[in-house]
């Protein structure tokens, strides 16, 4: 359960805010969605393979600058 403190007098948009991002911190949203399709080993190796090689081509950028 996730438990936000509010102060007294404190803005209803705000703590609405503080709600959503922690909810967002979660990653209860990002399950879900990972868990309505099945993806094959292979594919999340491929995809985890793909995003390591453009983190790497960033990263090499920023050191020839």
């Amino acid at each position: 359960m996730i438990v936000v403190p509010i102060k007294e007098g404190e803005n209803l948009e705000r703590a609405l805010k503080k709600l959503k991002r922690k909810f967002d911190k979660t990653g209860v949203v990002k399950e879900l969605r990972n868990r309505q399709k099945f993806t094959k080993p292979s594919v999340i190796n491929r995809e985890k393979h793909l995003k390591a090689i453009y983190v790497q081509h960033l990263r090499q950028q920023e050191l020839d600058k």
